[in-house]
């Protein structure tokens, strides 16, 4: 039975793989039509982080969202994430800035990126722009850090960065 439906991954699930195996994971995901690297669950962005030490998070949602819902926490990575808006608040404008910021940021063409915001969306979408930038390693975290919504339309139960019980703080 596959563990992975409607590309996430159920739960109780934990992935354990090589390097090439996630990578390969992901680029199946991929929707037809997109050119970056691939789609990873939260679980598989985070063992990417651990074993690449060139791989880095950036979380691509606004400041009002990490203030107030919260962020990833890769302090026992010995990381932090990389904090760039790809939309703007409140008009939701699309940065456009967003490579410069990056590139202020340190980070480079070469790096693993995995981008997170809140359910996969804007994420998807910077990875996108940033494969077509010339940034060659990119990827999505699918499900992003609260999920989908529930039967009462609120996020972070049924998946999500949160919902794994991954590491996060408060903004």
């Amino acid at each position: 039975m596959n563990d992975i439906a409607d590309n996430n991954l159920a739960p109780e699930k934990t992935v354990a793989a090589d390097r090439e195996s996630l990578r390969r994971r992901a680029g199946e995901r991929l929707a037809p039509g997109s050119s970056y690297a691939g789609d990873v669950t939260p679980d598989e962005a985070w063992q990417m982080l651990r074993t690449d030490g060139a791989a880095l998070l950036v979380d691509v949602r606004t400041a009002a969202e990490w203030n107030f819902v919260g962020l990833p926490d890769l302090k026992s990575l010995g990381k932090k994430p990389v904090l760039v808006s790809w939309q703007r608040f409140p008009g939701m404008t699309r940065n456009e800035d967003f490579i410069g910021e990056l590139s202020a940021a340190g980070v480079t063409p070469s790096a693993a990126l995995l981008f997170l915001c809140r359910s996969g969306a804007r994420s998807a979408s910077a990875a996108e722009y940033c494969t077509a930038e010339g940034y060659a390693d990119c990827y999505n975290i699918i499900e992003g850090f609260e999920g989908d919504l529930d039967e009462n339309k609120h996020r972070g139960g049924i998946s999500g960065w949160k919902m794994r019980a991954l590491a996060w703080v408060q903004g």
